[in-house]
């Protein structure tokens, strides 16, 4: 391809999606640690994040953010939602005008409840913005394994024309025009990973885990429509099969996480143990305070929260879902 990418964040799954970028066009991927810029470009590794997953040798890494964002055609932005507008503001001085910004980052901004392609639109006006987003375990898709994803923008030419530039091997990418849908259906599935994981941590069983994913993606649904998203994304690999891998997968951090508060740790622990990003952990708070101003219930993402926030005890959570008031199935 004759585009030229940069991306920002030299995490496991930026670093994955910069390998993959890697098959089909030039692309220098930024990271905050200068040892991890040495690592990618003289042994084409990144132990800390992707221990034992050989990069591709075409793969170019800088510790410096004008390098690999002034002169690119489609800028990617794999940075934590806590750092995501420091970094696209550092990024936005070098940047050339109307060039696509997609984001990997499945989490809200803290404070104030923005996805993170309103704070592009904030940062970056004008700049078409996307995302990529789908059941994707970076461990798994660096090592070859078959995955599937979607790249979601509002505008359906230049989905299309950028669809090639991340598709690769055995990661198929589909597109979405329904930005609002697939971009929170990759954040508020985290949420329910970690009330699965709670569960399965208590010891519950497979019918527990089986009833709180279908009854979370009924959440999800409901205020991914609130918000202005489609239904029948949520039935699709932004919504349904990124909560289904997420809930299930021990790979997934906040599954992980779910295992250890239901296991009797504390989220500081928890998270210290993992030695990576929770979204799950900062994001809900923002997802409870969406679902009050939408008006939308949501019981399992508000145990969750209290768990997370307010020191609330797993198991008495898991009852009180339980105990709650009977209804229809699909009010």
């Amino acid at each position: 391809m004759n585009l030229k990418a940069g991306l920002l964040g030299g995490g496991s799954w930026g670093t994955t999606v910069a390998s993959l970028i890697a098959r089909n066009a030039p692309v220098k991927i930024w990271a905050r640690c200068a040892d991890t810029v040495n690592e990618i470009n003289e042994n084409h590794t990144n132990t800390k994040y992707l221990p034992g997953a050989t990069l591709n040798s075409k793969l170019v890494a800088t510790h410096c953010i004008e390098e690999a964002v002034s002169g690119c055609d489609v800028l990617v932005m794999g940075v934590p939602s806590q750092h995501f507008r420091v970094v696209l503001e550092q990024a936005s001085e070098h940047i050339r005008p109307w060039v696509p910004v997609i984001s990997l980052t499945k989490g809200l901004e803290a404070g104030t409840e923005l996805r993170m392609t309103e704070i592009i639109n904030e940062v970056l006006p004008g700049h078409p913005v996307g995302v990529l987003t789908g059941p994707n375990l970076a461990r798994e898709i660096i090592a070859g394994q078959a995955a599937a994803g979607v790249m979601a923008m509002e505008d359906e030419i230049i989905v299309r024309a950028l669809q090639e530039l991340f598709h690769s091997g055995l990661f198929r990418v589909y597109t979405n025009t329904d930005l609002v849908g697939c971009e929170l259906g990759g954040v508020l599935k985290n949420i329910i990973a970690i009330a699965v994981g709670m569960g399965d941590g208590q010891g519950a069983g497979d019918n527990t885990r089986s009833a709180l994913i279908t009854r979370g993606l009924a959440e999800i649904t409901r205020l991914g429509v609130a918000m202005g998203g489609r239904p029948e994304t949520f039935a699709g690999l932004a919504g349904m099969g990124d909560l289904v891998l997420t809930c299930t997968s021990n790979l997934s951090r906040n599954r992980r996480l779910g295992l250890a508060l239901g296991a009797g740790r504390s989220v500081e622990e928890a998270v210290a143990e993992i030695g990576q990003v929770v979204e799950g952990v900062k994001t809900a708070r923002e997802v409870r305070r969406l679902a009050q101003r939408h008006g939308v219930e949501m019981p399992i993402s508000e145990q969750v929260y209290g768990i997370v926030h307010e020191g609330w005890e797993p198991r008495k959570c898991l009852r009180d879902l339980l105990s709650r008031e009977q209804k229809e199935e699909t009010s």
